[in-house]
């Protein structure tokens, strides 16, 4: 089985505050039940990831449930969403609560509805 079109390489993470800090300064902000949702163009040549879940979420085992959640959706759908983007997902109270259909449902309508 090829992993090579799901992978999540470290190439496809945002990882240093100044990276969060640009999206969210200038990137384009979608609300959802559940998550915010910034999203902003890049010239990296791939879509990449950063997830910000704060202790108002929930203890350390609800918070990484949502960060492999968010990890695992975008591993799997990053292909489908429009081209070279960095994209940060902050999880809002109550993400805790919800399955991973729900969290991939309500994703994939928020990107999808909100493409640009």
């Amino acid at each position: 089985m090829s992993r090579g079109r799901e992978s999540f390489s470290s190439r496809a993470r945002l990882t240093t505050r100044k990276e969060f800090l640009t999206l969210s300064r200038g990137g384009k902000k979608i609300h959802t039940p559940h998550f915010v949702i910034l999203s902003k163009a890049n010239d990296k040549g791939e879509n990449r990831l950063g997830v910000t879940v704060s202790a108002k979420v929930g203890n350390a085992v609800v918070r990484n449930r949502i960060k492999r959640l968010l990890r695992e959706f975008f591993r799997r759908h990053r292909q489908g969403l429009p081209g070279h983007r960095d994209y940060v997902i902050v999880a809002k109270h109550g993400a805790g609560e919800i399955s991973s259909y729900q969290a991939t449902k309500e994703l994939r309508n928020a990107l999808e509805t909100n493409q640009g």
